[in-house]
């Protein structure tokens, strides 16, 4: 079944704010991070983690439909979607690696 142009736009929409979401969470973990709460860091991680999880699996829907024949209407707010969504993998991927320099930062610090 084809989605519509409403139903198009309405994932996209949902993308946009779960990988929103997903990058602020992130950005937020690496500032904790930054004053030594680890812990809390790592629990904004973990929200992180399943914004971009709930983004990534519309994307992994479309691709899905898409391989069975179904065809997706290319809209420039699917675009849109679609570079939310790589933007914050890589601000999450980043995040990640700098929380744990951050960590052995105040590890040799003696913090």
């Amino acid at each position: 079944m084809t989605m519509t142009k409403e139903e198009v736009q309405m994932l996209s929409f949902q993308m946009i704010l779960h990988a929103g979401n997903a990058r602020s969470d992130a950005m937020e973990a690496l500032l904790l991070a930054k004053k030594g709460q680890f812990e809390e860091a790592a629990v904004k991680m973990e929200s992180a983690g399943e914004a971009f999880t709930e983004a990534h699996q519309m994307q992994a829907n479309l691709l899905h439909e898409e391989a069975n024949g179904e065809t997706t209407e290319l809209s420039v707010i699917l675009i849109h979607a679609q570079d939310h969504l790589m933007n914050a993998l890589t601000v999450k991927d980043l995040a990640i690696e700098m929380i744990d320099m951050h960590q052995k930062i105040n590890h040799l610090e003696g913090k």
